[in-house]
C-alpha cells in the first residue's frame, strides 16, 4: 500500500448519464474516462479518493423512451442502469459507488436539501408560463419539446439548452415548438404553478467565490462561470414539473407535480457519497468529505455541463446553509466528433461503448481516446488514427519494448531479472530520466492535463527503446555477458517503472506486465459488481476495493534474482481492413437511421 505523510481527500465527481441508452466513445472522453485517470493516480500517490457517480434515472429521455417503447421509465431505467455498470466496469472504470438516482438514499436526502433550501429562503412558489401540447393534452417538460433555437437558429434544439451554441433555454422562448411524444406542432402556452431555486440570491456569494483561487480552472469554463455570476441575469428557475415521474415534493398538496431531474441529479453527488459511507459500515463518514475545507471535489463532466456545475450547484449549495464544500475544479472537456462528423444519437451516428468493447480491448480505447483528449478543443475520433495508434504506438514502441525485453531476461538469464554490474553514462541517464518521469508526469496528472501526462509516459518509452536498440544485449550477451546483464536489468527497471507511470492509463495490461514481471499481487486493486437494496427495490451497482494496492506513484527498485513470469504479447496487433468494416458499420447505422 503506497504511503502519503499527509493524505489529501479527494472526492472524484462524474457526470450522472441518463439511463436512456448506451453511453457512446464521445462520453467517455468527456466524462467518464478522464476522472478514473485521475483517481488512480491520486491512489496511488496515496491520497483518500472517493470517486462517485452513477445514472440518472428521472431524466425525461427516460420518459420519451418509455413512452415509444410501450413501457415503464423503471423497465428503461433497469435495462441501461445494468448495462452501464457493466461497461464502466468492462473499461476499467475504479468507481468507489456507481450507483443511481431512484434509491431510498437519494430521495430522502434530496428531500433534505429541498426543505433547506425552502427554510433558508432560496425556492419559493410562483406561477409560469409552460408549453402544453393540445394533442397529448399534457404539459411538456423542456426535454418533451423542440425547436429552433431562437440564439444560433440550431433545428433541432432542447427545451433546456441548445447543443449547438451550449446556451441554456426556456421551452417558451423556442420557434416553432414541435412535441417528442406526438411530433406535432400544435401546442399552446399555459400557466401553471411551481417551486423555484432563486440562482439570483446566491450570485453575490457566487461571484465572489469565483473571483478567488481560480487559476487552475480552465479558460472556458472560469470564463463562462464569472459571465454569468456577475451578470445581474440569473434568477429563479423551476425545480417542479407536471409529471408523474421523479422524486416526490416534501410538502402536502403537490402530490400531481415532482421534483425536476435537474434539480434533483446534481444532488447525487452529494446523495452517493452518504450512501458509500453507509454501504462501508460508517452513516456519518460523508461530513469528512463535504464540511471538511481540506477536501478536494473535482468534477469531469462535457461542455454542455459547466452552467450546472460551475453555477447551479454551486449556488445549491451555498444555499444548504451547511456550509458544503463547493467545487475545487470543475476540468470540463469540449467535444468528441467521429469520423469528422459530430456525434448524433437521433441520427444514430455514434458508436456505443458497449459495441465497442464486445470487439476490442478496453487499453487500446483508453489509449486512444487519452492520446487525443478533447481537453481544450473539440477532436476527431477515426478507425484510421485508432488503427494507427494501437499498432505504431501500443504495439510496436511500449509493447515491444516489454515483449523483447522480458522474452530476452525469460530465456537468456534463467526466468530471472539478472544483476546489474557497474552502470555506464547511458544506463545511468536512462535510470534518472524514470525517476523524474514521476514528477513529470505527476504534475500533469495534478493539472488535469491528461494528454500531455500520457505523451510524457510514452516519451521514457521511446527513450527505452532507444537504449536498448543502442545497447543491442543480444549482441552484448556473445562477448561480455556482464555487459548484457547491466542492459536488460536497466531495461527491466524503466519497464518495471513505466508500468506505474502508465498504470492509470492502461490498468488492464500493466496488471499483466506487474505479473511477468514476478510480482504476486496486483498494483491497483479491482472493481466489482454487487446487488444493493432498499426501500426503493434493489439495484446493482459499481464499486471498487483498493485494499489490495501495492504499488506507489514513485520510482521502485525492482529486486535482482526475482523469477519472471513467461511473457505474452500485452496487444494485438489490428489489420488495416478494421478501417474499412468499421466505417461501413457507421454508415449502415445512419442508413438505418433513415
Amino acid at each position: 500500500m503506497p504511503t502519503n505523510s499527509s493524505p489529501q481527500r479527494i472526492l472524484v465527481c462524474t457526470a450522472w448519464p441518463y439511463a436512456s441508452g448506451d453511453r457512446h466513445l464521445g462520453h467517455v472522453a468527456g466524462a467518464y474516462l478522464p476522472p478514473d485517470i485521475y483517481a488512480r493516480y491520486q491512489r496511488l500517490r496515496g491520497n483518500d479518493v472517493c470517486m462517485v457517480s452513477g445514472s440518472d434515472t428521472h431524466g425525461t429521455p427516460i420518459t420519451v423512451r418509455a413512452a415509444q417503447e410501450g413501457v415503464t421509465p423503471a423497465d428503461i431505467v433497469a435495462r441501461y442502469h445494468g448495462r452501464f455498470v457493466q461497461s464502466f466496469k468492462d473499461l476499467g472504470l475504479s468507481y468507489d459507488l456507481f450507483t443511481h438516482t431512484d434509491s431510498q438514499n437519494h430521495w430522502d436526502v434530496t428531500h433534505e436539501l429541498f426543505r433547506n433550501h425552502l427554510a433558508n429562503g432560496y425556492i419559493y412558489q410562483d406561477r409560469q408560463q409552460q408549453p402544453y401540447c393540445l394533442i397529448d393534452q399534457r404539459f411538456l417538460a423542456d426535454r418533451y419539446i423542440e425547436g429552433t433555437c431562437p440564439i444560433c437558429g440550431y433545428h433541432d434544439a432542447r427545451g433546456d439548452q441548445c447543443d449547438n451554441c451550449g446556451n441554456t433555454l426556456d421551452p417558451v422562448d423556442l420557434i416553432g415548438p414541435r412535441c417528442k411524444i406526438c411530433g406535432q406542432n400544435q401546442i399552446e402556452i399555459r400557466e401553471t404553478e411551481h417551486f423555484f431555486f432563486d440562482l439570483g440570491k446566491a450570485s453575490p456569494e457566487l461571484a465572489v467565490w469565483l473571483s478567488q483561487g481560480k487559476e487552475h480552472w480552465r479558460t472556458a469554463v472560469i470564463n463562462y462561470a464569472r459571465q454569468q455570476a456577475e451578470s445581474g441575469d440569473l434568477r429563479g428557475r423551476a425545480i417542479t414539473r407536471d409529471i408523474d415521474w421523479g422524486i416526490s415534493i416534501p410538502l402536502p398538496g403537490f402530490e400531481d407535480k415532482v421534483i425536476y431531474v435537474w434539480y434533483d441529479a446534481v444532488i447525487g453527488y452529494f446523495s452517493a457519497t452518504r450512501e458509500i459511507c453507509a454501504l462501508k459500515g460508517n452513516p456519518d463518514a460523508w461530513r469528512e468529505w463535504w464540511l471538511d475545507p481540506d477536501v478536494k471535489s473535482v468534477y469531469f463532466i462535457g461542455k454542455d455541463n459547466i452552467p450546472f456545475h460551475s453555477i447551479i450547484w454551486p449556488a445549491m449549495l451555498i444555499a444548504d446553509g451547511r456550509g458544503l464544500n463547493l467545487p475545487y475544479d470543475v476540468p470540463a472537456n469540449e467535444y468528441l466528433n467521429i469520423e469528422d462528423k459530430k456525434i448524433s444519437t437521433s441520427r444514430r451516428w455514434t458508436i456505443d461503448l458497449p459495441d465497442f468493447l464486445s470487439r476490442y480491448d478496453p487499453d487500446p480505447l483508453r489509449y486512444a481516446l487519452t492520446i487525443n483528449a478533447p481537453e481544450t478543443r473539440d477532436v476527431n475520433f477515426t478507425w484510421e488514427e485508432f488503427v494507427r495508434r494501437n499498432n505504431d504506438e501500443l504495439v510496436a514502441t511500449w509493447g515491444n519494448l516489454v515483449n523483447r525485453t522480458l522474452g530476452f531476461a525469460f530465456s537468456r538469464f534463467d526466468g530471472q531479472v539478472p544483476a546489474p554490474g557497474a552502470y555506464d553514462e547511458a544506463d545511468l541517464a536512462l535510470l534518472a530520466a524514470s525517476e523524474t518521469a514521476f514528477t513529470e508526469v505527476g504534475a500533469e496528472l495534478e493539472a488535469v492535463r491528461l494528454k500531455l501526462a500520457l505523451i510524457k509516459a510514452m516519451e521514457l518509452a521511446h527513450a527505452a527503446n532507444r537504449y536498448l536498440n543502442d545497447k543491442a544485449p543480444w549482441s552484448q550477451i556473445k562477448e561480455d555477458p556482464a555487459a548484457a546483464a547491466t542492459t536488460i536489468y536497466v531495461s527491466l527497471q524503466v519497464i518495471d517503472r513505466l508500468k506505474v507511470l502508465l498504470n492509470p492509463f492502461l490498468p488492464f495490461t500493466t496488471e499483466q506486465l506487474h505479473g511477468f514481471l514476478g510480482y504476486q499481487g496486483t498494483i491497483f486493486g479491482h472493481s466489482y459488481i454487487e446487488e444493493v437494496t432498499d426501500g426503493r427495490g434493489s439495484r446493482p451497482v459499481l464499486r471498487y476495493d483498493g485494499s489490495q494496492i501495492e504499488a506507489a506513484w514513485a520510482p521502485g527498485i525492482l529486486p535482482p534474482g526475482q523469477r519472471l513470469q513467461k511473457p505474452a504479447a500485452l496487444y494485438k496487433k489490428l489489420d488495416l481492413s478494421v478501417v474499412d468494416a468499421e466505417r461501413e458499420r457507421l454508415l449502415a447505422h445512419l442508413g438505418q437511421a433513415g
